[in-house]
């Protein structure tokens, strides 16, 4: 049977209809493959561009490893921690991230009622990635401000120095600022030597760093601070202060000043006056500077103990007469100048040395530069470059001239472990590597000589030092004082002094020297006077008496007899 074109009609329909419907599935899903790669590309797009953003690693131009690093623990001699890392949270904000600036304000100062609120704003308005809001809280305070659920609102936990001893080592060890950097003391010093670096690097960044050790002895720097706090109470002084030095190694032992601060609250540190008087004052020392005198005339072989000096009228220098404050005014041996204190003895020791002889022994002690020393609180001494008849005799018992308690307590130690000056430190330091840095300043014999003046100053009949050898009852301390006029309104002033006495102990077998200062103070009672011998020296005596059994130094009570001091003079 044949087949026409009217039979096959249904099946071409039907074949068309099936070819246009698989045409348009094609391109629907053509037109579905092209918006999904649309759509990847853009999020792609968007990725790599986000990949691109370098993130902000700083926070106001901080670097956040340096912000959060820390520093080594500093210990005393003994391993007791003086300052020590606390770890703590501070709040910071990312602006961009903050959608209701108004609610953010409002909650966070529910809980920090004390922040400005048009200051808030400001802080918590525009685009910035990082802001601080505060620093250093209690982690109570962290807990409430977290519950506010704030968006744009973090913590970073930092670095908070914290200082156990409060004041009482407040001009050793120094502060750092919010940053945790050291501004002021060992502090300062450490971060000059290298623990900047080290953060910077962020080989810091919460790693234990090794502790640094000092020489310190905070038992003994705790009686030093308590007696000095004593003293400006006790004789209504406007400062004291004090240092005590290992006379073999120089490494200090005690160092504390008065008015001091709190490096727990940097701010206290500018307080007025509250300046570090050890390294950073100089003073007029008077005549604790006698010793100085004694030790360059008879190194140089100019005058022995057994010379005798006539101290029966004053010097005159034109129409000045330099005498005595207790004049005894008759002839002297040597060691009664010293322990009589006599002005017109020393000028004549000085003038047998001669007066460009004693000036190059100032410059040899090392009184005409900065003592080198670790603290960057530090002034140069003013010590004429020559010195003229007048100028020199005035020197020789300390006037004229001005020079800070360290270069006092290292000359000292100098003039009684043998005759070598050691550069004092505040770091350990063993005899071995000091006796390596040992620079020979006088002689043996000349030491053991001056051994015996301080020591007969202390116990001799008329000695300025009997006040501070009844105070060290049972230790043999030996010692000078010092009572230097200060100069007001371009006058000496004889109501406003400032005392000192230079000391060594144990005199039979010298380990520490030792300097104290009391600036203006007022007698203790009508008997006593404001000479030094009656403050600065019987500080003195009660610092030694309760630091040497620290010290390992046990008491001796027998009848003294002391083989070094000349018996005629005692």
């Amino acid at each position: 049977m044949a087949v026409t074109a009217e039979d096959l009609s249904p099946t071409i329909a039907l074949d068309g209809g099936r070819k246009i419907r698989g045409n348009l599935t094609q391109a629907r899903i053509r037109w579905m493959v092209l918006a999904l790669v649309l759509g990847f590309g853009a999020v792609g797009g968007r990725l790599l561009q986000l990949g691109m953003v370098v993130p902000d690693t700083t926070i106001e131009g901080q670097a956040r490893d340096i912000i959060t690093a820390t520093r080594p623990p500093i210990l005393d001699r003994n391993g007791l921690e003086m300052a020590v890392d606390i770890r703590v949270p501070s709040l910071y904000a990312e602006p961009r991230r903050i959608i209701d600036v108004e609610e953010a304000v409002t909650k966070l100062r529910t809980v920090l009622p004390d922040l400005d609120e048009t200051w808030l704003r400001n802080r918590l308005t525009g685009d910035k990635g990082f802001v601080w809001v505060q620093r250093e809280l209690s982690p109570a305070i962290q807990e409430r401000i977290m519950r506010l659920g704030i968006p744009g609102i973090e913590f970073l936990t930092e670095s908070k120095r914290f200082y156990p001893g409060m004041t009482e080592a407040s001009h050793i060890l120094g502060s750092t600022n919010i940053d945790n950097q050291g501004i002021a003391g060992i502090e300062k010093h450490m971060d000059d030597d290298n623990v900047a670096l080290l953060q910077e690097l962020g080989l810091a960044r919460g790693n234990a760093l090794a502790p640094v050790e000092l020489s310190v002895d905070m038992r003994v720097q705790h009686v030093m601070h308590e007696q000095l706090v004593d003293a400006m109470s006790r004789y209504k002084a406007i400062a004291a202060a004090g240092v005590m030095l290992d006379i073999h190694t120089g490494e200090v032992i005690a160092l504390a000043s008065l008015p001091d601060f709190n490096p727990n609250d940097p701010k206290t540190a500018l307080v007025k006056d509250s300046f570090n008087r050890i390294t950073a004052g100089i003073f007029e020392p008077g005549s604790i500077f006698k010793t100085v005198t004694m030790a360059g005339a008879m190194d140089s072989g100019a005058v022995s103990m057994t010379d005798q000096f006539d101290a029966r009228f004053g010097v005159r220098f034109g129409r000045f007469t330099i005498d005595d404050f207790h004049g005894k005014h008759r002839i002297l041996a040597l060691p009664e100048v010293y322990k009589f204190s006599s002005n017109i003895g020393t000028i004549r020791v000085m003038q047998a040395m001669g007066k460009d002889n004693f000036r190059a022994f100032l410059s040899t002690m090392g009184f005409d530069q900065r003592v080198p020393f670790e603290l960057p609180e530090m002034r140069l001494p003013s010590v004429p470059k020559t010195l003229s008849e007048v100028g020199a005799a005035t020197a020789s018992f300390g006037h004229g001239l001005s020079v800070s308690p360290l270069h006092m307590v290292t000359a000292y130690a100098a003039f009684v472990n043998g005759g070598n000056y050691i550069a004092p430190t505040l770091y350990k330091r063993t005899e071995a590597e000091a006796e390596a840095l040992y620079r020979r300043v006088i002689q043996p014999e000349t030491s053991a000589n001056i051994r015996a003046l301080m020591r007969l100053n202390a116990i001799g009949a008329g000695g300025s030092g009997s006040q501070m050898n009844k105070e060290a009852l049972g230790y043999r301390v030996g010692g000078k004082t010092g009572t230097a006029e200060k100069v007001v309104d371009g006058r000496y002033s004889s109501n406003k002094v400032t005392n000192f006495f230079g000391s060594a102990f144990p005199m039979e077998n010298p380990q520490y020297a030792m300097v104290i200062m009391v600036d203006e103070p007022q007698a203790e009672n009508p008997q006593s006077g404001t000479t030094a011998g009656w403050n600065a020296g019987t500080v003195t005596g009660r610092i030694v008496q309760r630091v040497a059994p620290m010290l390992g130094i046990a008491p001796d009570f027998s009848p003294i007899i002391d083989d070094f001091v000349p018996s005629a003079y005692r």
